[in-house]
């Protein structure tokens, strides 16, 4: 029986090069000249750590990196931005959560705009995945088509197409 996966995964190298290209960005722009700026990457916490100056430079900064996650096809939804927090040296930081994998509740919204379609369709829940099977290509065909004109909050990919 076709199936497929929906799924949320981010490539780590691909992020990498988007933090280094957006710490380069900043590194050589004037109105960061003289002013400690870091921005780190942390692949087994999946995190991106930003300590900046003051508000308007972490503005920038959060810009110049959806640009570099973007050019990168890498959806700015991955990046959950936390609260900012004061440091000891009068400067800000910010920690940045990737989303990887969909949430129980998410797959959940994704299962019931499925069966919604009164297709001839099976959505099933697995770990952070749902996989979609069906009897007929053309049914799971138009499940992606529709899924894709809806927002979940989080990137999706249809990968496993059997």
């Amino acid at each position: 029986m076709p199936s497929f996966d929906i799924v949320n995964k981010i490539d780590a190298q691909e992020i990498d090069n988007a933090v280094n290209n957006t710490r380069k960005e900043v590194e050589n722009r004037y109105d960061f000249r003289g002013l400690n700026t870091e921005i780190t990457y942390n692949r087994k916490e999946n995190t991106i750590r930003l300590v900046v100056a003051d508000e308007m430079k972490l503005q920038a900064v959060s810009e110049i990196l959806a640009r570099h996650f973007a050019k990168r096809k890498i959806s700015p939804k991955v990046l959950n931005f936390k609260e900012k927090e004061g440091t000891s040296h009068g400067h800000i930081k910010q920690l940045v959560e990737l989303k990887e994998g969909i949430s129980k509740e998410t797959a959940k919204g994704i299962a019931k705009e499925i069966k919604d379609l009164k297709l001839k369709v099976q959505p099933a829940i697995q770990d952070n995945q749902v996989r979609v099977s069906g009897k007929k290509i053309d049914d799971l065909q138009s499940v992606i088509k529709h899924l894709k004109s809806k927002d979940f909050g989080i990137p999706l990919q249809f990968v496993n197409m059997k």
